[in-house]
């Protein structure tokens, strides 16, 4: 039967304002009516009949009224289906058939926004309340369920002119709205409690917290939270600047993309890598990074993924630069870069990077993942009709390595696992690549046979075509835009090798 009269109701309400009509309108349709605490006193005071689920369970209400509802003799008669078998044990059981459940949930949210104290906070954390919602929700082709106050007028409006009577989809529509309301109530204590451990962590962090020389300014005042320790061995150098430690975790990031690559080498210079390369030798690998900007190199932030030899080490110091990070050093290469007091020098640990990320913004705090999603070759679509070569699968594998890690709008050219030129922290994305050309012929660098990797799609074909012109011959890119097939066809039409990722590497 679709159409069900409610003969029963259990009231527990934290809101009772609007209230009064309904169970007016209950007593009305001679609906039994049961409640507890606060809301059975309310509903007394209107001079109607209710008992109390005291009587029902044999239990008063306990620990501080945290446990009132939750009960077999409470749950069985929202729970049963109203079928031979389930009716039965209600009968056996003694347990009453519920057919409306008014429940208006704690304010946790209201409470959250009005005060910091943890136990008035926890004590508006709704349980008995939740489960009713819950029960009554899952029962809804034989319970109505109403789960808050928004829609106590609803309900008054179906009393009236249905005269408790409910139809299927009247039920069903109130299930969803409670569902609705339980994940959400949900979802807010969730966030209290994640934001409350962020808090908690970061106060346990504060012991281990270091004033810096001062922030990104010299006006500025800096202070570092966290151990380290647990990070690096300090072998050398003076103190960790802001600057230098905000430069350093982007050197470890753009490192960490490398670090089961062959020996491969990075400079960086605020927080941008000018130059990167993978060799058969760390020497190599450290004179192709220098080549890709040896100006910009100067006071930049030194990083390789394998041992420094004496050989690299000799190089190193011909340059000035701020830190120097490799996961070893051999000894002769050590006391040989230890020579300059102020150099610092830090031996890496682990390769592993943290997996949030946050920023204090406006008037307070944003937190997102890290952007951990790297491709390679096998991640790659093919787009053209002319398909990558095995060693330009290579290289734009290396690229969007790199153009990951570049502010953007960005671009970045490669040439036998080499960073030639790269542009970033622009407004446009052809200005981007222009100033990735102009940077990679200062250098000295044949862009012919080069390719070319953007963190974002393409709107329009000019950049592929600007390409061209260069002589790069292959690019990848996330696509997305509505204009793809633009630069994809102009591709064709010149020879030249598309890839897409459908990632995008926006980096603000």
């Amino acid at each position: 039967m679709a159409q069900k009269r409610i003969k029963s109701a259990l009231i527990s309400v934290f809101h009772k304002d609007g209230l009064d009509n309904i169970v007016k309108e209950l007593n009305r349709l001679e609906v039994k009516i049961y409640s507890t605490g606060g809301t059975q006193a309310f509903i007394e005071k209107l001079g109607i009949k209710v008992e109390a689920v005291e009587n029902i369970t044999d239990y008063p209400s306990i620990l501080d009224g945290r446990v009132k509802t939750l009960h077999p003799k409470v749950f069985g008669g929202l729970l049963a289906r109203r079928e031979e078998d389930h009716l039965a044990q209600l009968a056996q059981y003694d347990i009453p058939e519920i057919d409306l459940a008014i429940v208006d949930l704690y304010p946790f949210e209201a409470t959250v926004a009005s005060t910091n104290d943890e136990n008035t906070i926890i004590e508006k954390i709704d349980i008995g309340g939740i489960s009713l919602i819950r029960a009554a929700a899952k029962n809804y082709k034989d319970v109505v369920v109403v789960p808050s106050r928004e829609e106590y007028e609803t309900l008054l409006n179906l009393l009236k002119t249905q005269d408790g009577q409910t139809s299927l989809n009247d039920r069903k529509r109130f299930a969803a709205k409670a569902f609705a309301i339980s994940s959400h109530y949900d979802t807010a204590i969730f966030n209290w409690f994640n934001k409350d451990l962020h808090e908690m962590e970061f106060r346990n962090s504060q012991h281990q917290s270091q004033v810096l020389r001062y922030g990104e300014n010299p006006h500025q005042q800096g202070v570092f939270f966290g151990d380290i320790r647990k990070k690096f061995d300090k072998l050398g150098g003076k103190a960790l600047s802001y600057n230098n430690l905000v430069d350093v975790d982007a050197a470890v990031s753009i490192m960490a993309e490398f670090k089961d690559a062959g020996p491969s080498f990075a400079v960086l210079k605020h927080t941008n890598a000018c130059g990167v390369a993978t060799r058969p030798t760390i020497f190599e690998a450290w004179e192709a990074a220098l080549a890709g900007d040896n100006v910009s190199a100067f006071g930049g932030i030194l990083i390789s993924n394998t041992t420094i030899d004496l050989k690299t080490a000799e190089a190193i110091d011909q340059i000035f630069y701020e830190v120097l990070i490799a996961p070893n050093f051999d000894e002769d290469a050590k006391a040989h870069l230890m020579k300059k007091s102020k150099r610092i020098l830090l031996e890496i640990k682990s390769w592993e990077i943290n997996k949030k990320q946050f920023k204090s913004l406006l008037n307070g705090v944003i937190q997102q993942d890290m952007d951990l999603k790297t491709e390679n070759a096998s991640d790659f679509k093919q787009v053209t009709k002319v398909a990558p070569t095995a060693k330009q699968l290579e290289d734009l594998e290396f690229a969007t390595k790199c153009a990951k890690h570049l502010k953007s709008n960005t671009i970045a050219l490669v040439k036998n696992n080499q960073l030639i030129g790269m542009g970033c922290g622009q407004t446009s994305r052809v200005d981007a690549l222009k100033q990735a050309i102009a940077k990679a012929k200062h250098f000295g660098f044949d862009l012919n046979g080069a390719v070319m990797a953007s963190d974002a799609f393409f709107p329009f074909p000019d950049c592929v075509e600007i390409a061209f012109n260069e002589g790069i011959t292959a690019v990848i890119q996330p696509g997305g835009s509505i204009k793809d097939q633009l630069s994809i066809d102009f591709c064709d039409a010149n020879g030249m090798a598309m890839v897409m990722t459908g990632i995008r590497h926006f980096k603000h």
